[in-house]
């Protein structure tokens, strides 16, 4: 039996998400949708990038703001409250950040392992999140 390699993705999210999803040790992508979780497989990597310091607040951040790694084998639902249950997978977060920034807009998206290197190593060398 052989394992697949991992996969890398990016997942768009404001800064104050991405805190609070380091805190709770877990992952949301696409305003808590199922989807783009499924999509994840365990022992792949993401990287969070955050367009926006709060969500709907217009000041920037414009930074890769976490570094982590999937450990669970599917999504599951969370009870926010009555009206919010999103999806959402666990993570291991790395503790230690113009047109090029159009594919963020997707919110959701693979990147291959040479650009999660560059990124994620860089991101090493700078306190983030």
């Amino acid at each position: 039996m052989t394992s697949k390699s991992p996969k890398y993705w990016i997942i768009a999210a404001s800064k104050d998400h991405v805190k609070a999803g380091i805190k709770d040790g877990i992952a949301q992508a696409c305003h808590g949708k199922s989807a783009p979780l499924k999509r994840l497989r365990k022992g792949d990597f993401i990287i969070y990038y955050s367009g926006k310091q709060v969500l709907g607040n217009p000041d920037k951040c414009q930074a890769f703001t976490a570094l982590g790694k999937v450990l669970d084998d599917e999504p599951y639902h969370h009870q926010v409250s009555v009206d919010f249950c999103p999806s959402r997978r666990k993570i291991e977060f790395i503790k230690n950040k113009k047109s090029w920034g159009y594919p963020f807009r997707f919110g959701f998206f693979e990147i291959n392992h040479q650009d999660f290197e560059l990124i994620s190593s860089q991101m090493l060398h700078h306190e983030y999140a």
